[in-house]
């Protein structure tokens, strides 16, 4: 098949998968864009491109579209490099018009990819990995260990961007990202046969500018995500205050409605056995009451910490109110005064 056993058909392979990265970066920075205009709106972004099928499918084609990228840049840089043998040096000192990101793509490759990694690490695992394998919620060590939804983005980048390291790392990251995209974007076009002295000279032109402008809307934007972390704006403003109280409120009426189902599941039939009633209602207590107080426990924490100023629903203080009942009922300490006890 051409597109392996010839160089061509490989670095059409680099053209196409570059070209569909380059998309992806474009719409990444407008992304970001939203969480740094409107906040509250890119959590409603991060929520609708969590785990649907859409969302998968788009993953799994970037994941793939990264790793042919990859592949394909390795095995054409051996190629070449087995090609020129012992002249390679000598040619590379006859040729001084060559960018020196022309010369550099595969070191600028695998600086972006580590700092891929890294974003990774700090977003994609936390966020769309904890709803494909079903996690609810995130515990986040710099909000002291309380939890985050998957889709409470704004609270991924409160973490993030409060290290004084992770600015240091994107500024290098972008820096390999602006050489790597501005030799990728015309060059891939070239690869497709747009290679005459007009358009490579224009297509050089819209690449650099292209690049830049993405390239220092992400310094930008990493550079504002950091002074609002370190002030902590993601956990003081109200308008996101209220979308984290409207999370904790839901997660207590879901937390109900299960109550509910569980508890008419245990006393199914029993309704003229009062002894077998007693009993199931005891066993039902001892096996259902100690996760429900430390679920319970755990929403009053994250709703104090991460919305002090929110109001809990009805839902939420029927929860606090089953849990204090379970505790009595189980003989174990009330749950400690907090300030969603003070707003309600």
């Amino acid at each position: 098949m051409w597109l392996t056993s010839s160089s061509i058909g490989r670095k059409f392979i680099m053209a196409l998968t570059g070209c569909c990265l380059v998309l992806f970066v474009t719409f990444h920075v407008l992304m970001n864009a939203v969480a740094l205009i409107w906040p509250a709106a890119y959590n409603q972004v991060c929520e609708f491109l969590g785990a649907n099928w859409y969302a998968l499918v788009a993953s799994a084609g970037l994941a793939l579209l990264f790793i042919l990228h990859i592949l394909y840049a390795v095995w054409l840089t051996l190629q070449n490099y087995k090609a020129r043998g012992k002249d390679r040096y000598a040619i590379a000192g006859r040729t001084p018009n060559v960018e020196w990101s022309s010369k550099n793509m595969l070191v600028l490759g695998v600086v972006v990819i580590a700092f891929l990694v890294v974003h990774l690490v700090q977003f994609w695992s936390k966020m769309q990995w904890q709803e494909l394998i079903h996690a609810d919620l995130t515990v986040l060590p710099q909000l002291e260990g309380v939890p985050a939804a998957p889709a409470m983005g704004t609270l991924f980048l409160q973490m993030a961007f409060s290290c004084w390291w992770t600015l240091a790392i994107y500024v290098i990251g972008f820096i390999a990202l602006w050489f790597h995209l501005n030799h990728g974007f015309w060059s891939m076009f070239q690869t497709i046969g747009w290679n005459n002295n007009v358009w490579i000279e224009r297509l050089k032109k819209i690449g650099f500018w292209w690049t830049t402008i993405v390239v220092g809307l992400f310094l930008a934007q990493a550079i504002v995500f950091t002074v609002q972390a370190r002030n902590n704006y993601y956990l003081d403003n109200e308008k996101l205050q209220e979308q984290y109280a409207e999370y904790w409120n839901q997660q207590a009426e879901e937390m109900m409605n299960d109550f509910q189902v569980s508890v008419q599941s245990a006393m199914k039939g029993l309704e003229n056995d009062p002894t077998a009633a007693q009993k199931a209602q005891q066993d039902f207590v001892q096996s259902y009451g100690p996760s429900f107080i430390e679920k319970a426990q755990l929403v009053s924490d994250s709703f104090e910490k991460q919305c002090p100023a929110g109001v809990p629903s009805d839902a939420f203080r029927q929860m606090m109110m089953l849990a204090g009942q379970f505790r009595q009922m189980l003989g174990t300490p009330a749950i400690e005064e907090d300030n969603t006890q003070n707003n309600q």
